[in-house]
This record gives structure tokens, C-alpha cells and sequence, in this order.
């Protein structure tokens, strides 16, 4: 590994953003080699000893994983509930500490990815950056055009305005008073579709996230995985520049 800037090192190794890492160097937290550092300039590789607080810092191979996330699993690498992660699906040929990017809830299923590349990770979450996100809900009630057109235009809610979603009514079934939908959105609040449903008197039955901008779940079943292709890797990051 040819060396690079230590603020780059820190992220790659899943510290923090290169910014929050380079506040993390001037403020005297990082060792280099038994030595603090608090200038930018200085570069390492994996032959150095890199320090945070005390804490060595361990690097590793790079891995981009697409999972098709099932039900009833936690986004998280650990619950302290005892319950199902997505890690735990993981099987022997991923030895690398990944994990997700974002969260998918617990009853929701669909496309989640997992990495242990700390920059590419805060990258794809940064408000920022517009990555597109389709679901499909299953939804009670019958959803009318007006409903369609305020989801379209943007939910506001205490904290936060959606931006403008897509938004097409796959089917309805009038006699189970239920739609579903198709919808796309590019922000991450928590429970962001499930409010907007919500918020125009509908609640969601069922929910599935099948794109993560043009990255799709075709070729797996629920509750496999496979890495990201190269050029999948240098398209999300070129797409989020």
C-alpha cells in the first residue's frame, strides 16, 4: 500500500469523514509511531503504528457488500436485545468488519449494503449527496390524487421537509382496502416512507426497498448477499462527488 494522508488513513479505517478526522489530528488525539501528530501533511501505510486516543488502529481490505436484508433482522452489527443482525447472515468468506450503511427497520425488507469504508459509508449518507431509494409499500385505504400529489411535493414534519418523491400506484384492491405503492425518495430519516404514509392517513402494511440508486436485488433471494463490482464501487462514488 503506498502511503497516503493520515486524515485519509483514519477514514478508511472507519474513524470518522476525513473533516472530523483532521479535527481529531489537531486537537492532539492521534499518535503516529509513539508520536502525536497535528500537522495535515504527514502520510503513513500499514507499517505504521496509528494511534486514537490510545486506540491502534487496524486496517483492512476494502469490502462493498449488496444484501437483500430480510423481515424481522436489526440493522445493526449488534442488538443488545438478543435479536437477529445483519452481520449474523454473513457466512465464512466475510472476514472483514463491515457494516450497514444506513438501516433498513426491523419489519422492512429489501436492499441494504454493508462496508468497512468509513469515507464511502459517511459519503452515501451525507444529506448532500441525492441517492435515489425505491420502495414498495403495501399500504391501507385506497391512495387518491390528492394524497399522491402532497407525497409528491414534500411532507413537512417537526424536524424535517421531504423532498419531492416519485410516486405511482402499482394496484388497488377496493374490496381489501389496500394499494401498493411504488416510491422513491433520496433522504434517510428514520421511519421517513412509513411518516409519509402516515401523514396522509394511510398506514403501511408492508415495505421493501428495491433500489439504492441504480444498484437493484436482481440474482438474490432474501437473505443472501454479493460484493459490489468494481465498477458499482466507482460509480457510487463518482455519482456522489
Amino acid at each position: 500500500m503506498e502511503k497516503v494522508r493520515l486524515q485519509k488513513f483514519m477514514a478508511d479505517a472507519g474513524v470518522a469523514s476525513r473533516r472530523k478526522s483532521e479535527e481529531l489530528i489537531a486537537k492532539g488525539h492521534v499518535k503516529v509511531n509513539n508520536k502525536v501528530v497535528t500537522e495535515m501533511g504527514i502520510k503513513v501505510d500499514h507499517s505504521d503504528k496509528v494511534e486514537v486516543d490510545g486506540m491502534p488502529l487496524e486496517t483492512e481490505k476494502k469490502r462493498y457488500i449488496l444484501m437483500y436484508k430480510p423481515r424481522g433482522v436489526i440493522s445493526a452489527v449488534k442488538d443488545d436485545k438478543g435479536r437477529k443482525v445483519v452481520t449474523d447472515l454473513l457466512e465464512e468468506d466475510v472476514q472483514e468488519r463491515v457494516y450497514p450503511i444506513g438501516r433498513l427497520d426491523y419489519d422492512t425488507s429489501g436492499l441494504l449494503l454493508l462496508t468497512n469504508d468509513g469515507e464511502f459509508a459517511n459519503h452515501l449518507m451525507h444529506p448532500r449527496y441525492h441517492v435515489d431509494k425505491t420502495y414498495i409499500a403495501k399500504i391501507e385505504g385506497i391512495l387518491e390524487t390528492e394524497e399522491i400529489k402532497k407525497l409528491e411535493s414534500g411532507i413537512k414534519f417537526k424536524d424535517y421537509t421531504t423532498s419531492r418523491a416519485k410516486v405511482r400506484v402499482m394496484s388497488k384492491d377496493k374490496k381489501k382496502n389496500s394499494s401498493i405503492v411504488r416510491i422513491t425518495i433520496h433522504e434517510g430519516h428514520n421511519h421517513q416512507v412509513k411518516n409519509m404514509f402516515d401523514a396522509v392517513g394511510h398506514k403501511v402494511e408492508k415495505l421493501a426497498r428495491e433500489n439504492y440508486g441504480f444498484l437493484t436485488l436482481d440474482g438474490l433471494v432474501s437473505g443472501k448477499y454479493r460484493d459490489l463490482t468494481r465498477q458499482e464501487v466507482a460509480q457510487l462514488k463518482q455519482d456522489n462527488r
